[in-house]
């Protein structure tokens, strides 16, 4: 298959690697110099360059602020039955380009980034395919997300919104929180330390991602059980209460099993 990437960052690289072998593989991005970071596949920085290599699947790589322009911008070089697809984590807007781009499409989310996840061994993580998208670009990704040993769930674009809110929003406000009220450890503990590693991890993040990961609709909700769960713990410590304190935490063990 003759797939087009959009974007040489660290995602839309990883995917090349994965897919050159066995694909006829071409990148796009509009700053030539990362695409010095990609190999066994064509190089284009300009979209004229697409015209000629007649893609028959686009995987947008591009940062979520950039998503649909990305897909704006390629679309006039795109053969008619081009499958779109998209690997974002927050799906805003993508509903509704998709069910008027004229396209086939089909969603994806990998729930794990270079962060964090060691990219060389995802046996232990997950991925999303939105049931909305075309049989065949659906049947693509089963398959790849398959040979990678990732767990793989589907999810209608409401369901997706509604777990990253949960998955998502709620360790990315608690680490927020965490790090917000940080001071300096001269001599940190290990709880402190992963802690402190985690927040660096998130801090490293693009802005933006961040923010609309957090502006989720359902986000709101996530963070109203936090408040919720801060303020009982606080009364429990503040009243010194060992009989609450020991169910607060025997629930809190229930909720991890």
């Amino acid at each position: 298959m003759k797939i087009l990437i959009l974007g040489a960052g660290k995602m839309g690289s990883f995917f090349c690697d994965l897919l050159s072998f066995d694909h006829e593989v071409a990148v796009y991005d509009p700053d030539p110099r990362r695409l010095r970071f990609t190999f066994n596949c064509r190089r284009f920085s300009s979209l004229d360059e697409v015209d000629d290599f007649a893609p028959q699947l686009v995987i947008n790589a591009s940062t979520v602020k950039y998503t649909i322009d990305a897909f704006e911008a390629v679309m006039p070089h795109l053969p008619s039955q081009c499958i779109l697809s998209d690997i974002a984590s927050v799906k805003t807007g993508l509903p509704e380009f998709y069910g008027s781009c004229g396209h086939p499409f089909v969603s994806t989310h990998p729930m794990f980034g270079p962060t964090f996840a060691s990219l060389s061994n995802l046996s232990s993580e997950n991925a999303i395919i939105i049931t909305e998208g075309d049989h065949l670009g659906k049947v693509f990704f089963r398959d790849l997300y398959s040979r990678l040993h990732l767990h793989t769930e589907e999810y209608t674009f409401a369901e997706h919104d509604l777990t990253i809110a949960y998955s998502l929003s709620i360790p990315f406000a608690s680490t927020l929180v965490f790090a917000s009220t940080m001071k300096h450890q001269d001599a940190p503990g290990t709880t402190f330390k992963r802690h402190m590693a985690i927040a660096n991890g998130l801090m490293s993040e693009d802005d933006y991602l961040l923010s609309e990961i957090l502006f989720n609709p359902n986000t709101s909700d996530q963070l109203q059980q936090i408040s919720d769960k801060l303020a009982e713990l606080k009364e429990i410590v503040d009243a010194r209460d060992s009989a609450r304190m020991k169910a607060y935490l025997d629930r809190v063990r229930d909720n991890l099993k």
